[in-house]
């Protein structure tokens, strides 16, 4: 039995971040989100759609950011989702690659790429009998389109999974990501998040909201989660430590509050955190009053949104992103609530 597929242990030790990158409004890479989150200025700037404003990547395309050969057909959030796993991979260096089959993927979504699945459906309706389509573009309107590409681009073997839960959908990706690491099935995963800014996504938030949604914004960010040990023989810095993940749901309205409340209490009992320990909160700004009440102050507040907009399934990855971008050390909450019926928290400490 070879060294890469041989069997490991059903437990691990602790699990750490210990790289990233992002690619998001403020540019591409890992220190353009750091400074502009450091910065605090805002990346949204004047929009054609339904919204006055949005915050898109600057300057990103497929072609340009991956280069021409296999990006011809590539929608904007698998383009996304490739380039920042590709930021990643290079930050680590060849090493990490070096058992491709002992490497995941946990890769969060939205509903894939809107403006894909709403462009086929027009020319499958419109088209000339018998429904003229562009094959080559079908793979664009599957959910998993963006992880199964980023695993095939950077020859990646290990588990590959698609997590879609709305603004949450971050943290369950690490979640599953754990689980996945926890019970064995790989050595180290990269889990993370992607969204793109399109006016089909756009219009969709705005009916959606009657007009009172907030600002989008896309991109993306990838952390690299592995054992402790692992990354201390790579000869990498833990930036990160995931505490624990927890999530609540809530059924009649206005129950987020109590829900998410609840959550955050839980959340620091099972990580043995007290309350007065944890140094700032990183959230989407939803029902803050709710963790002010969980943690019987009002915390130091991180917030992503009002900096990179709304980006949908992306924004808990962003919000990860952000409490590590901080460079603070202690004990950290990145909380979120989905309007659907979930909310969920991460207790992160840093070192």
């Amino acid at each position: 039995m070879t060294a890469a597929t041989e069997p490991v242990p059903s437990t691990v030790d602790t699990l750490v971040i210990s790289a990233w990158s992002a690619v998001s409004p403020f540019g591409v890479g890992a220190s353009a989100f750091t400074d502009g989150v450091r910065a605090g200025v805002s990346a949204l700037a004047p929009s054609d759609g339904p919204f006055p404003t949005a915050a898109l990547v600057p300057d990103f395309s497929a072609k340009e950011a991956l280069g021409r050969k296999g990006t011809r057909t590539m929608d904007r959030v698998t383009a996304l989702a490739v380039s920042t796993v590709g930021k990643l991979l290079e930050a680590c260096g060849p090493e990490l690659l070096e058992q491709p089959e002992r490497v995941g993927v946990v890769l969060g979504t939205g509903s894939g790429s809107v403006q894909s699945i709403m462009d086929f459906t027009r020319d499958a309706l419109t088209g000339e009998k018998p429904y003229h389509v562009d094959p080559a573009l079908f793979p664009n309107t599957v959910m998993n389109r963006a992880a199964g590409q980023s695993a095939i681009w950077h020859k990646i073997k290990g588990p590959n999974t698609t997590i879609a839960g709305g603004a949450l959908t971050g943290l369950l990706a690490l979640s599953y990501a754990s689980r996945l690491l926890r019970g064995g099935h790989c050595d180290r995963v990269l889990v993370g998040a992607a969204e793109e800014y399109s006016t089909q996504r756009a219009w969709l938030e705005w009916r959606g909201s009657e007009g009172s949604a907030a600002p989008l914004g896309e991109g993306g960010a990838v952390f690299l989660l592995e054992a402790e040990s692992a990354a201390t023989r790579a000869g990498r810095t833990v930036l990160a430590r995931p505490v624990t993940t927890r999530f609540r749901g809530f059924f009649e309205t206005g129950g987020a509050a109590r829900a998410l409340t609840d959550c955050v209490r839980s959340a620091l009992a099972q990580a043995r955190v007290d309350r007065d320990e944890v140094v700032f909160v990183s959230t989407d700004g939803a029902e803050e009053a709710a963790i002010v009440d969980a943690l019987g102050r009002t915390p130091e507040w991180v917030r992503c949104a009002p900096l990179v907009g709304d980006t949908s399934a992306a924004a808990a990855s962003f919000q990860l992103a952000a409490a590590v971008a901080t460079g603070r050390s202690g004990h950290a909450l990145v909380t979120g609530v989905e309007r659907d019926g979930t909310v969920g928290c991460t207790v992160l400490e840093l070192p």
